[in-house]
């Protein structure tokens, strides 16, 4: 899954030895566009010019790329979106589940105060007063994470926004760190002959409708309309996937979207289950899928998500992902007024 730019390494030496530039492109609604010098690392999912063309941006957009002439490469890009309503206010992403700054390995600090210090000054000049970024999981880059966190607090930025977020890692056995009563679930299902299937796409508007009437009976709403999803897919195909839980008869007992947001990360979108198959708990076999897949596909990070409702963190939820073995982990969303 890597693109030829991934492909080309700098060394970390070069890095730190290497003269920054800041280059800035404007963009429209089409999204932004690839990076004049190659990216020395592969982008997320979301950061792609092809992704952030399918997320609607109600204004105009500007990229940021920190550039190192000498190594002829971009070490980190920022995509931020200014809000036609109120154009004293940017953010990223423009729609996604993150944005902020990514960056190549042996970027430091200083890098990124070049790169913020370039993105703040040209959005001042174009009258924005207020930045808010929303990071990825620190799972996802714990160096890159950290160095980002740490660069914003020196900027003045504050925390708008803490989650818990969780994964599994696919290097550590599945059923032996379940939770105990999540493994007498786990031998549940398989007693009662539920299987997990990786399904075709072409049953996304049936899945689609399934996990929407699981979410209803939950009082849940999805966040994306079928119509997008299947463009999603349409688009991405080898980052999105369908896997469910199959009972005896065929019936779905649970269902998941699945995306492959780098080549170490594989995502849990959207699980979801009936309330009539509570009693056996099939997400838990659900997970035991995901969580071999992954393994099979040289994933690092098996991200179950945050667990954040409009009035606060899900406890019930995070209580479950504790109880799969999962990791506790850090998303933070950043502000400043500049």
């Amino acid at each position: 899954m890597k693109s030829t730019d991934s492909l080309v390494e700098v060394d970390r030496s070069e890095v730190r030895a290497a003269s920054f530039e800041v280059r800035v492109v404007e963009y429209g609604p089409a999204g932004p566009v690839s990076p004049p010098l190659p990216l020395a690392f592969e982008p997320f999912l979301y950061l792609r010019p092809e992704h952030q063309a399918l997320q609607p941006a109600p204004g105009p957009g500007l990229s940021f790329y920190l550039e190192a002439s000498t190594a002829g490469r971009t070490l980190a890009q920022l995509h931020v979106v200014i809000d036609p309503a109120s154009p004293e206010m940017a953010r990223s992403p423009a729609q996604a589940p993150f944005g902020a700054v990514q960056l190549a390995p042996g970027v430091g600090i200083a890098g990124l105060h070049r790169l913020l210090d370039k993105a703040e000054s040209e959005l001042a000049r174009r009258g924005v007063r207020q930045l808010t970024m929303r990071s990825y999981p620190f799972a996802y880059d714990p160096i890159g994470a950290a160095a980002l966190a740490e660069t914003l607090r020196q900027r003045g930025y504050r925390v708008a926004l803490a989650e818990q977020n969780y994964y599994l890692d696919p290097a550590r056995g599945y059923e032996a760190h379940l939770h105990p009563s999540e493994r007498r679930r786990l031998h549940k299902c398989r007693r009662h002959g539920l299987h997990v299937e990786q399904e075709p796409p072409f049953l996304l508007p049936a899945a689609y409708a399934f996990i929407q009437a699981c979410r209803q009976e939950r009082g849940q709403e999805l966040s994306l309309p079928l119509e997008r999803v299947e463009e999603l897919f349409r688009k991405f195909p080898r980052e999105h996937f369908l896997f469910s839980v199959r009972q005896p008869d065929g019936e779905w007992a649970a269902l998941t979207v699945a995306i492959r947001v780098h080549e170490r990360v594989l995502y849990n979108f959207y699980p979801a289950s009936p309330l009539r198959c509570n009693a056996l708990s099939p997400v838990v076999l659900l997970n035991e899928g995901l969580h071999a897949f992954a393994q099979a596909s040289d994933v690092a990070v098996l991200d179950l998500g945050t667990s954040t409702l409009d009035t606060g963190p899900n406890a019930s939820l995070l209580h479950f992902k504790r109880h799969l073995g999962g990791v506790a982990g850090l998303r933070l969303s950043w502000e400043k007024t500049l």
